[in-house]
């Protein structure tokens, strides 16, 4: 599997330099776009899990920016004049509870008792974009693609629940990662 997008460093629109209509309480709420290409046909969900590991010395561990599951490929547009197979949108957090209900969202770092946020869903269950305080972070994006769903999560899953539904599969999940620079 190939995971792509159309930049390297984070727009601003879905990160610290933000417009105020593109956040909620302070924090970006506007998911970037993406590719995914490559799939195993067999292939039939995707998951997914946005994190920050350069946060690790500033706040002592790596901030979940946003996580996915059981989103079913089916579900998603195909535009046969892109050249890429599946395009997920920008905005794709706020939209897909609506537009997907069957896939899930889990509950990003801003949901930690460390951080002390509020429990507004549209903040701790979605895309939370990058804010780095102190240097510009690396950030990395790993897609996991199944042929069944992960049974058992629901929406606010933490991204360790995950992990252990995609090692208990029956089957070795179809994979892949980008990297990204979030500026500060």
């Amino acid at each position: 599997m190939k995971i792509s997008a159309d930049f390297t460093v984070i727009p601003d629109d879905f990160a610290k330099a933000a417009a105020p209509e593109y956040r909620n309480g302070g924090v970006p709420v506007i998911s970037f776009p993406f590719y995914i290409d490559q799939v195993d046909p067999a292939a039939r969900y995707l998951h997914w899990a946005f994190t920050d590991p350069d946060s690790i010395p500033v706040c002592g561990f790596e901030w979940i920016h946003w996580t996915v599951a059981n989103l079913p490929i089916d579900a998603l547009m195909f535009d046969f004049n892109d050249s890429h197979a599946l395009a997920i949108p920008p905005d794709f957090s706020r939209q897909m509870p609506a537009m997907i209900p069957e896939a899930v969202q889990g509950r990003n770092s801003s949901a930690s008792k460390f951080v002390g946020r509020d429990n507004d869903p549209a903040v701790t269950m979605r895309y939370n974009g990058p804010q780095p305080p102190d240097q510009d972070h690396d950030y990395h994006l790993v897609v996991w693609a199944t042929k069944q769903p992960l049974a058992g999560l629901n929406q606010g899953f933490w991204m360790n629940e995950m992990f252990h539904k995609l090692r208990a599969l029956d089957e070795t999940p179809d994979q892949g990662g980008i990297f990204l620079t979030g500026t500060c």
